[in-house]
């Protein structure tokens, strides 16, 4: 019977010493494990012991938080490389249907009233010089991209980590889509003013007030004083800009899946070791 009530009361104390260390641990900040030498089990942990898109693995196990962070810069850097190579050519947005800018409801509301005049091509040649413009501008986004990738904090890094196989281009959305956008729409300007793609839209805007009766056509408004004046706010800059970088996320989600997936696609030495 003493043994007995012994051993209970040191299961007792093990518990309440478990107790006080979880306590302790729970007062220091996240970001704080990065400068402690933990145990390589709870480092692992932090690292990647969790779910990831339906698999578990360690991700970076073994590496500190300076190669963690310098190898997701690496893989920031050879998916933008990558993605920009493949959108910022000649059919890269226009050749591409996934990422093909379609026409504005706005312009779509019109093409049969275009139509009935024979003057429907002025859209499938607008629908062309958006996406060449998008071509055109998508080259200057991979300084905007890298220059993105210099701020990813610990928990950045973690989340990234252990997170689903978007997680950069998500990182990517939550941290940047504000300043991209801002970088991205007076060169987006400038592309579609170089491809004609302003010209031609001012032509469509001239063409559709000279149809008569368009009003009963086009439901956007209900009237013809409504369409007319959405289609003369319309804002071909922005809505281009937004599709352009639609392409570009969707590609950098395409591309961070494959380096997590595809050993091949690990094209420097710490990406080896972050995701090997």
């Amino acid at each position: 019977m003493r043994v007995e009530i012994s051993s209970i009361k040191d299961s007792e104390n093990h518990l309440q010493r478990r107790a006080a260390l979880g306590f302790l641990l729970s007062l220091i900040p996240v970001h704080a494990f990065a400068q402690i030498a933990l145990p390589g089990a709870v480092t692992d942990a932090l690292k990647g012991n969790a779910s990831n898109g339906g698999r578990t693995g360690l991700l970076g196990a073994g590496l500190g938080q300076p190669e963690i962070s310098v190898g997701l810069k690496d893989m920031l850097k050879v998916a933008s490389r990558n993605v920009v190579g493949k959108v910022g050519k000649p059919g890269g947005y226009y050749g591409d249907p996934s990422i093909r800018i379609p026409l504005p409801s706005v312009l779509q509301q019109v093409q049969q009233p275009l139509a009935t005049v024979g003057a429907s091509g002025m859209l499938d040649d607008l629908s062309l010089r958006m996406n060449r413009g998008a071509e055109q501008a998508a080259p200057k986004a991979l300084g905007i991209l890298t220059n993105a990738a210099t701020n990813i904090s610990f928990d950045d890094a973690r989340q990234i980590l252990t997170g689903p196989q978007d997680s950069v281009t998500q990182y990517f959305k939550r941290t940047s889509s504000d300043q991209m956008v801002s970088a991205f729409t007076p060169i987006m300007g400038s592309a579609l003013k170089g491809s004609g793609a302003m010209r031609v839209m001012n032509s469509v805007k001239d063409r559709v007030q000279g149809i008569p009766m368009i009003g009963m056509l086009g439901q956007l408004g209900g009237q013809q004083g409504g369409m007319l004046q959405s289609l003369a706010n319309f804002d071909l800059v922005g809505f281009a800009t937004n599709g352009a970088l639609s392409g570009i996320f969707h590609y950098l989600g395409a591309q961070e899946a494959n380096i997590r997936s595809n050993p091949a696609a690990r094209t420097t030495d710490l990406l080896r070791k972050v995701f090997g």
